[in-house]
C-alpha cells in the first residue's frame, strides 16, 4: 500500500485518504461516546476559560511588559482528517522567531524563548487559549496533540500509519503527553505515535479522565519543584 499524499494547504484537502478517516469501530456506545465527548468538551473548555481569565489576564501584561509584540500567537496545525486550524497560545517566544532558522523543533533552553515564556512553558499557561479551540470544534480536551503541517509531511513519509492519528480531533493534553517525554527525535515521535494508536483504539470516558487526572498531577508536580 502506498503512503497518504503529502498534505495541501488548502483546508478543504484532507491528508488522510477518504477510506481510512474513521478506522476504529464505531458501535452505538462509541457513537454515543464521540456525541457526548462534544458537548462535555465545549462545557468544560467554557468553566475552565472563565475560571482562568484572570490568570490569562495576568500573563498578558507580564507578556507585553517584558517583550515586544502580541500577547496571543497564532500557527497553523493539522487537525481530524487533515483539516487545518489556527491554534491559539500565549506567546513563549520573540517574534519572527524562525525567520532565520525557518520551522524547527523547540528544545531546551531554547534562546528563541523569552524569560516569561520559559516559565509559561515550563508551567503550560501558554496553553490556556487553546480551550477557545475546543470551544470552536478544533480540538477536544483529550486526543493526540496537533502538529504542524510540515511535520506532519515529514512524519507521515518517514512513519508507517502515522496519518491514522489524524482520524480524531487532537487534544489539549493526551495519552502520550502524559506517558512520554517531549519528543526530540524521530524515535520519540514513532514512540509517541504508538501511545496516541492506543488512545485511538480504547479511547473512552475512564481513559480521558484518567488523562485529565494524570495531566493535574504532571503541572502540580511540576509547580512544586
Amino acid at each position: 500500500m502506498g503512503k497518504p499524499p503529502a498534505l495541501k494547504t488548502n483546508p478543504a484537502l484532507a491528508l488522510v485518504p477518504r477510506k481510512k478517516r474513521v478506522w476504529f469501530p464505531v458501535g452505538l456506545v462509541r457513537r454515543s461516546y464521540f456525541d457526548a465527548k462534544r458537548i462535555i468538551d465545549s462545557g468544560a473548555a467554557l468553566l475552565i476559560l472563565i475560571l482562568s481569565l484572570p490568570v490569562i489576564f495576568i500573563c498578558a501584561i507580564l507578556i507585553k511588559t517584558t517583550s515586544k509584540g502580541p500577547v496571543f500567537y497564532k500557527q497553523q496545525r493539522v487537525g481530524m482528517n487533515g483539516r487545518l486550524f489556527d491554534i491559539i497560545k500565549l506567546r513563549t517566544m520573540r517574534t519572527n522567531a524562525e525567520e532565520d532558522t525557518g520551522p524547527v523543533w523547540a528544545k531546551d533552553n531554547d534562546p528563541r524563548v523569552t524569560a516569561i515564556g520559559r516559565f509559561l512553558r515550563k508551567s503550560h499557561l501558554d496553553e490556556l487559549p487553546q480551550l477557545i479551540n475546543v470551544l470552536k470544534g478544533d480540538m477536544s480536551l483529550v486526543g493526540p496533540r496537533p502538529e504542524r503541517t510540515i511535520f506532519v509531511n515529514e512524519f507521515n513519509q518517514a512513519i508507517a500509519q502515522y496519518y491514522k492519528r489524524l482520524s480524531v480531533k487532537p487534544g489539549i493534553t493526551g495519552l502520550a503527553q502524559v506517558r512520554y517525554k517531549y519528543d526530540e527525535t524521530i524515535a520519540d515521535v514513532r514512540r509517541k505515535l504508538a501511545y496516541d494508536l492506543l488512545y485511538i483504539r480504547k479511547m473512552c470516558w475512564y481513559m480521558d479522565l484518567t488523562i485529565v487526572l494524570l495531566t493535574v498531577g504532571k503541572l502540580l508536580d511540576r509547580g512544586a519543584k
